[in-house]
């Protein structure tokens, strides 16, 4: 087995297309599991596409996260999109012929006491309503359930039918089906911004050049404030770090995805573990943390356990750097073609605990590799998925909030539909992007 199988994703020479195509119907920016995923749907469709990417395929966030794909404890809001896209998963691999590594083990949330046990119970009406196979399970139901644990949780709410793929895996082989289906996929491509003609889209400008194109998808992750930003579209958007490690192969203790306050674990394809902080989310505060703080206030709230304020060197990155550039200029977005923050010690030291004293066939299973990844929110915690009207062709997918990897084909999915006027099939007036604006309470149904 490669060492460092997952930061290969991204620890690598970014490649350069050789030419770029003058013009398409479509163009994505962003080669996250949103961005391959719409390419992929539309190229389905005979859609002309073209995929903007400025480092690599899922070399930020898609590529670094837990590999949860799981309906269990989504908002109302986006779980509609979610049902749609474990029908997606499922057939996946058969459908673009490649391994993403998918397997339905079912997802545990495990509660510490009585108290997190009702919690979770409050959700089992949402899980009626949308017909899922969620059930609240016993102390001794839990035992049985992860038998390798010496935990002594109270109860967990466990959804059988939900399951876990490989992020290394997913989002390059999804980019790979899209470009056998027709579409365009260029790395070290960064778009630098939209090119506008009578009002409306009419195509981006790259760092290679302009590709003419009648609708435009940014979904950046991440970047994707900064880039409405320099259109005068401010976007609610603030950032967190999360560290994530992978054991080497060790003994088989569990087949499906385990979360409580201390700990996040499922089990890999390789015969290790994926497993992260339960409840460790560090914000670098930045100028936005200011811009943005009324309309976080509710998540900060909500979740003041959990996040972790750091300040530093992000700050003055992000005080320092330009709101507009020319379009003949090199952009903020290939001054940093990847976000590859450093792991948290903090996090790393207090997860290699918790593991051993959850998991104790686990305490001396060395961690293969760890590394971290930037995850966007929004105030409420769920995407902005909208057109806008001020520039008539351009759509904004981003704010998924670390729900994005399960959620992606799903996504993807709809926002072709979006893009290309057909019925989405789902109610996407919850994810508009007006909802931070016009004076609707900004309501919290679920966390980072």
């Amino acid at each position: 087995m490669p060492e460092n199988i997952v930061k290969a994703t991204w620890e690598r020479p970014v490649e350069s297309p050789d030419s770029i195509p003058g013009a398409a119907d479509v163009v994505v920016i962003g080669g996250g599991i949103v961005g391959v995923s719409t390419a992929w749907f539309l190229a389905r469709e005979g859609v002309s596409v073209v995929l903007c990417e400025k480092g690599h395929i899922a070399g930020e966030q898609s590529g670094r996260n837990w590999g949860w794909v799981r309906k269990q404890g989504r908002d109302v809001r986006e779980l509609p999109i979610m049902i749609e896209s474990m029908a997606i998963w499922r057939d996946l691999a058969r459908d673009i012929g490649a391994d993403v590594g998918f397997a339905e083990g079912g997802c545990l949330f495990a509660a510490a006491d009585q108290r997190e046990l009702a919690s979770f119970e409050r959700w089992l009406n949402t899980a009626k309503e949308f017909g899922l196979d969620t059930r609240l399970l016993g102390a001794q139901e839990v035992r049985q359930q992860v038998p390798g644990s010496a935990a002594n949780w109270a109860g967990g709410l466990l959804t059988p039918s939900d399951g876990r793929a490989e992020p290394h895996l997913a989002a390059p082989a999804i980019a790979r089906a899209a470009a056998s289906a027709g579409a365009e996929v260029l790395t070290g491509c960064a778009v630098r911004g939209l090119d506008i003609e009578a009002g409306r889209v009419a195509g981006v400008v790259t760092e290679h050049g302009r590709i003419r194109a009648g609708s435009v998808l940014c979904a950046a992750g991440a970047w994707t404030s900064t880039f409405c930003r320099s259109l005068d579209v401010p976007l609610p958007q603030l950032k967190v770090r999360g560290t994530v490690a992978r054991t080497a192969p060790a003994a088989d203790i569990l087949d499906g995805n385990v979360f409580d306050a201390r700990i996040g674990i499922r089990k890999r394809q390789d015969g290790g573990y994926t497993v992260a902080p339960g409840a460790i989310l560090d914000h670098p505060v930045t100028p936005s943390s200011f811009r943005w703080f009324l309309k976080f206030l509710p998540a900060v709230i909500e979740q003041r356990d959990i996040v972790k304020l750091s300040f530093g060197k992000p700050f003055f990155e992000e005080l320092l750097a330009p709101r507009r550039w020319s379009m003949d200029e090199v952009s903020p977005f290939e001054q940093t073609r990847v976000l590859n923050p450093e792991p948290g010690r903090r996090s790393l030291k207090a997860l290699r605990r918790d593991l051993g004293e959850l998991f104790p066939a686990l305490a001396d299973v060395a961690f293969s590799e760890a590394w971290a990844g930037i995850i966007e929110s929004t105030p409420d915690v769920i995407p902005v998925i909208d057109g806008f009207d001020d520039y008539p062709g351009f759509y904004v997918a981003t704010g998924f909030s670390g729900h994005g990897f399960g959620i992606g084909p799903g996504a993807g999915k709809v926002i072709a539909a979006l893009i290309s006027g057909k019925e989405t099939g789902v109610d996407l007036e919850p994810l508009r992007y007006s909802r931070f604006f016009d004076g609707s309470p900004i309501e919290l149904d679920a966390t980072i």
